[in-house]
């Protein structure tokens, strides 16, 4: 009634050869890069919504690290971000920050790299207190 299979699975025709693979160091490399550019365009976000100096500082330091981590390659940043300010967005902003702050930290530790933890670190409590400010204005 059914014929036999007479080809072999493709699980077992792939060669591991045909197809580059990445090492788990090289995948945490990407991953972490993609936390912290993504918190580098929040930061550049808060900055031209509510300048200050230390966001300056933080935008300065994501930015290299994100280069260090993609080769020496510097990452895209926006030119112009919207200049409306209101008290709800800039609490929303610092509580994205957190959380990618806090993802980029996850994976920093696992990978051992200890200077993005740091940063991430201290990232992770600036937009802890930045959304407590503007919580409480």
């Amino acid at each position: 009634m059914y014929e036999p299979i007479r080809t072999k699975s493709v699980h077992t025709m792939a060669d591991p050869g045909d197809f580059p693979h990445r090492s788990r160091e090289e995948e945490l490399d990407i991953q972490l890069a993609g936390h912290l550019a993504a918190l580098l365009a929040v930061t550049d976000e808060l900055r031209a919504l509510a300048p200050d100096p230390a966001l300056d500082t933080a935008a300065e330091r994501l930015a290299a690290q994100v280069a260090r981590l993609r080769g020496g390659h510097p990452p895209v940043r926006a030119a112009g971000v919207a200049t409306a300010i209101h008290e709800p967005h800039l609490s929303a902003l610092h509580q994205r920050a957190h959380a990618l702050a806090g993802r980029a930290l996850v994976v920093a530790a696992s990978r051992a790299d200890t200077a993005a933890a740091i940063l991430a670190a201290e990232r992770v409590d600036a937009h802890a207190a930045g959304a407590r400010l503007v919580g409480a204005a």
